[in-house]
């Protein structure tokens, strides 16, 4: 799932503020079709905001620790063993 970027979180609030100011507009002046419009953008507003505030805010993964063996002596080449 591709979540929202934590650092446009005031850019979502701003847009979420700005569709209700949409809305209720629409609703005084009685444009029904528009007001339904909007609302389906403030749904998915607000969905998003819900995933950024459900998001841990730091992911811990433990990756391990390697193990580090001491590297084998190099293999002498002796012409006699030639096959």
């Amino acid at each position: 799932m591709l979540w929202p970027d934590p650092a446009q979180r005031d850019r979502l609030v701003e847009i979420r503020d700005n569709l209700l100011a949409r809305i209720a507009e629409a609703e005084r002046e009685g444009w029904l079709g528009e007001m339904e419009g909007l609302q389906v953008s403030l749904a998915g507003a607000e969905e998003k905001l819900t995933q950024l505030d459900r998001r841990p805010s730091r992911v811990v993964v433990d990756l391990g620790v390697p193990v580090i063996t001491a590297p084998s002596a190099p293999r002498q080449h002796r012409p006699e063993e030639r096959t």
